[in-house]
């Protein structure tokens, strides 16, 4: 669990992470450098759940040594599927990553968003849904595991 007091954004107690992978974690259909083990701390303290159309279909292989929950969502409004996913976690113990406009509902729902503006770019709409803008994720799985920085950036 993180538990961080924010000065005017509030008390967040966060559970679950829930990350999109293609765009967020992954450049096609690859893992990016660092996240496994970033991912793999994490989970130590955070339940981690990547949703994942897996367009490339090499999510499972990708995350494989990845203490995870790997869910497939497929076919239209994958935004309505993903955010569903969040609700029914309990959005307010969520924090979310993703880039794309399949991920802009999920991250307005979530307690907390951070959008990775990669290789990939990112949607407006999923950058508008977002708390904080990250241009890596690498650097944002490092505001999880250095609250501080949240802290930093969300107070106000």
């Amino acid at each position: 669990m993180l538990q961080v007091s924010i000065p005017g954004f509030g008390f967040v107690k966060i559970q679950h992470l829930v990350s999109d992978f293609t765009g967020t974690l992954a450049l096609d259909g690859r893992l990016l450098p660092g996240s496994r083990i970033m991912l793999t701390k994490l989970s130590k303290s955070l339940t981690t759940h990547i949703l994942t159309s897996d367009l490339l279909g090499t999510a499972h292989a990708e995350l494989k040594e990845v203490p995870c929950l790997i869910h497939t969502v497929r076919g239209p409004r994958l935004d309505e599927k993903k955010e569903a996913y969040v609700r029914k976690l309990g959005a307010r113990t969520v924090i979310a990553l993703g880039n794309g406009m399949n991920d802009r509902k999920m991250l307005s729902r979530a307690r907390m968003a951070i959008v990775v503006v990669g290789s990939e770019g990112c949607s407006r709409e999923a950058l508008l849904a977002a708390d904080i803008q990250a241009s890596s994720v690498k650097d944002a799985l490092g505001l999880l595991l250095n609250p501080k920085r949240l802290v930093a950036t969300l107070q106000y």
